[in-house]
């Protein structure tokens, strides 16, 4: 008869887990990641491949508001220093893709603990509003950047040959990408349960607290900031090979949104939840475009003459909703799923 499960050492509390049936499950859903593209559609492909590089931008964004509890509106714009300096990296410097995949995690981090200057004075609302000043900043420089950033017309690149790997076929790129992934999710997961990640998470929960217990406010939430804007640079690189040309138009505000409602939904200070957040975000306008077409006639239309103000209300709506009767998100009903299961035929 199942009677608990009683932790003996601090290591026990901490590991990332000691259940075999998560490693299992684990090991069979990444077996499985890697063989979908020899039976996937060019489309689920893509789908998943950009699901891949969103989840890494959505993580980046769970160690700075989810670990620290820093609010930011601007994280768009650490997506286009990275996607940026990947791109200038390879076309103006010449440099090798893979310094140039580093770099754009580097110039990232560098402006990430410049923004995070603030956060040692403001908090909450004029913390957000001092990030999104960044965004649109980053956005206005690059812009006036002339023939260096591209100004209006963007830089067009190739997908290169990273580590041997040639990423010209979508197969090889959405591999990369899963690896990518996949190494995101296990700094994430490690940060959580390190001495700066308890430390981030003091803050969140109360930074007074937090700093009369020894805590370095200022050390921590700059850390935060530099690891969240260097995670988000390496998405932003990944979206650029992705979409072969970057341009500041291919980086709207709209962005910063759905990375906000993906950790709302999927749970905020969660990997799991950025994932499965991840995942629901992305998927949510596809099935909706998928039933429009279904119904036919002008609603056929809908996704292609306003996708951009449909996604708005799309992710509005799964964030009211998911505030209002679940805050915890899908992390929260997966957990309650898995308690009924393992506990049935008990309700506690």
């Amino acid at each position: 008869m199942r009677s608990g499960f009683f932790k003996q050492r601090y290591g026990e509390l901490v590991v990332l887990t000691d259940s075999k049936a998560v490693k299992a499950w684990t090991a069979a859903l990444l077996l499985a990641l890697v063989l979908a593209p020899l039976v996937l559609s060019p489309f689920l492909m893509a789908h998943m491949t950009t699901i891949f590089f969103v989840a890494i931008g959505a993580l980046g964004i769970t160690v700075l508001t989810g670990f620290a509890g820093q609010i930011s509106l601007g994280h768009v714009g650490f997506l286009m220093l990275g996607a940026y300096t990947y791109a200038i990296a390879v076309t103006r410097l010449g440099l090798p893709a893979e310094l140039a995949l580093v770099a754009a995690a580097v110039v990232p981090a560098v402006f990430g603990l410049i923004v995070g200057l603030p956060s040692l004075r403001l908090h909450g609302l004029y913390l957000a509003i001092t990030t999104l000043a960044f965004s649109h900043i980053v956005g206005a420089a690059l812009l006036a950047g002339g023939s260096f950033t591209g100004g209006g017309r963007g830089i067009v690149i190739t997908r290169p040959v990273l580590l041997g790997m040639d990423l010209g076929s979508d197969r090889a790129f959405y591999w990369f990408c899963l690896a990518m992934c996949v190494l995101a999710v296990l700094v994430t997961l490690n940060l959580r349960r390190s001495y700066a990640g308890r430390a981030m998470v003091a803050i969140r929960d109360n930074d007074i607290a937090a700093r009369t217990m020894g805590i370095n406010l200022m050390r921590f939430k700059l850390m935060a900031f530099l690891l969240s804007a260097a995670i988000t640079g390496v998405a932003g690189a990944l979206m650029a090979m992705y979409i072969s040309i970057v341009s500041v138009e291919s980086f709207p505000f709209l962005l910063s949104i759905e990375a906000l409602a993906i950790i709302i939904v999927g749970g905020l200070g969660s990997v799991l939840g950025a994932i499965l957040g991840t995942v629901f975000i992305l998927t949510l306008p596809e099935v909706f475009s998928a039933l429009m077409s279904f119904l036919g006639g002008r609603y056929a239309d809908l996704m292609t003459t306003s996708a951009h103000e449909v996604k708005t209300v799309l992710y509005g709506l799964a964030i009211i909703a998911f505030l209002r009767f679940d805050p915890r998100g899908l992390r929260g009903m997966w957990h309650d799923l898995r308690h009924a299961w393992v506990h049935w035929p008990l309700r506690y």
